[in-house]
């Protein structure tokens, strides 16, 4: 069988409108709807290696689920900057705070390739941004604002091999919901790999997921606008 695909959502780039009002419509069971998939963000989170008094990326932060393991892991000393560009999400990011150990959070309502804020990052987290990371402007600033040797994690779905037909038939669902393209499903994190080498890849969930980790080695990368 074939990887299912959808008319509506097979353009090359992201198209921000649409992805808008997908989040708009979710934010109220956004969190109920992730659930399932709150061990892959323990993972991830643990991934980013943090230590005490770190400042860490929450790229497409949506609600805040990652804060509190997030906050958890650079403690009071630490700071989390959030980026998403939907504004309901982000209201639910705001009233998460108050659940949130003693941290410096920022939050900030902008498309993560217009974002800005001040100071380098210690690691970033791409937890279900498909969208974000097929933008090499979004990916090129977030590397921009990552110290040398900052860790990079990124998770989230992908197709699996042809012959898993039900687990594409799951991500295609999954996908309907959360993405605008389904360009670069086969491989979401192939522009972050091109700035981050050696990216560590590996596949869970009988192939409908990916954890993606490795480590900012700084500007004397490849160029990150090509």
């Amino acid at each position: 069988m074939k990887r299912p695909s959808v008319s509506r959502r097979d353009a090359h780039m992201p198209d921000r409108g649409f992805a808008l009002e997908q989040y708009r419509l979710r934010a109220g069971v956004y969190d109920n709807e992730l659930a399932m998939f709150e061990p892959l963000r323990r993972e991830a989170v643990a991934g980013l290696r943090l230590s005490p008094g770190a400042t860490v990326l929450d790229v497409g932060c949506g609600t805040g689920l990652s804060f509190p393991l997030l906050a958890e892991a650079v403690g009071p000393r630490g700071r989390i900057v959030g980026i998403e560009q939907c504004p309901e999400m982000l209201v639910k990011a705001r009233e998460r705070l108050a659940s949130v150990g003693p941290c410096e959070v920022s939050l900030i309502n902008a498309p993560v390739e217009s974002a800005r804020w001040a100071g380098q990052a210690d690691a970033v987290l791409f937890h279900f941004t498909h969208d974000v990371l097929r933008r090499p402007e979004a990916i090129a600033n977030v590397l921009q604002h990552l110290k040398p040797g900052a860790r990079v994690v990124a998770t989230g779905l992908q197709w699996a091999d042809p012959w898993a037909w039900p687990v594409n038939l799951f991500v295609w669902g999954a996908a309907l919901r959360s993405v605008s393209t389904l360009d670069g499903l086969i491989q979401p994190w192939s522009d972050l790999a091109a700035h981050v080498p050696g990216l560590d890849v590996r596949s869970t969930w009988m192939g409908g997921i990916y954890i993606a980790s490795g480590t900012w080695p700084g500007h004397q990368a490849s160029p990150l606008h090509t």
